[in-house]
């Protein structure tokens, strides 16, 4: 009982909830596809933007949502796998028409967005894992951390990895029209993972 009451005060969300019910390690690989998923669905919702190549969608606060929820390693994998699945050519990323799907996304102006989920989502993790999840503040801060780390590896992607753009034009296609959008995402995602750890208590 005493390992139990340890876990609940330490680690991230899924860690916890899996020690409350004996949950093993198929449930721990079940969780991680369901991001995965979600990550997908999140793609779907997809908005194309006249003055970007950068559609508007929900996926970077699933990404923080997922990382933070899962952990480190376990976020971070559930975005390798969704770009593990973009690569081997399933529909999986944004619709849009003028970015192919498959591999050539990634070469694409909005591929720095697309690989930095990954570490953005072991950020949120790393964060949560240190229980800055469990209050309102740390959680945006933890959610902060990782949308400014989407942001900086979509920007430079664009500005240095996409022929003929440069950094100010970058900054004004893959920033400056998503910041209040984003910010207000991150206000909300950070609401989810207090409240959970408030209910699991």
């Amino acid at each position: 009982m005493s390992t139990r009451i340890e876990r609940l005060d330490s680690g991230t969300l899924l860690q916890a909830v899996s020690a409350r019910a004996d949950l093993s390690s198929a449930f721990r690989a079940a969780a991680l596809l369901f991001v995965t998923v979600l990550t997908i669905v999140a793609a779907q919702v997809s908005i194309p933007l006249p003055f970007t190549p950068v559609p508007f969608t929900l996926q970077p606060m699933i990404v923080l949502l997922g990382g933070a929820a899962l952990g480190s390693r376990l976020g971070m994998s559930s975005q390798v796998l969704y770009l593990a699945l973009g690569l081997a050519g399933l529909p999986v990323f944004a619709a849009s028409p003028v970015l192919p799907q498959g591999f050539a996304r990634l070469l694409g102006p909005t591929g720095g967005f697309l690989m930095s989920y990954p570490l953005a989502a072991f950020v949120a993790g790393y964060l949560a894992e240190r229980g800055f999840d469990r209050r309102y503040l740390t959680s945006v801060l933890a959610m902060g951390a990782g949308l400014a780390i989407i942001f900086v590896c979509g920007v430079a992607w664009m500005a240095w990895g996409t022929p003929h753009v440069g950094l100010a034009a970058a900054v004004r296609a893959g920033l400056l029209p998503f910041i209040p959008a984003d910010i207000i995402k991150i206000f909300l995602a950070a609401t989810v993972l207090p409240a959970a750890w408030r209910f699991l208590r």
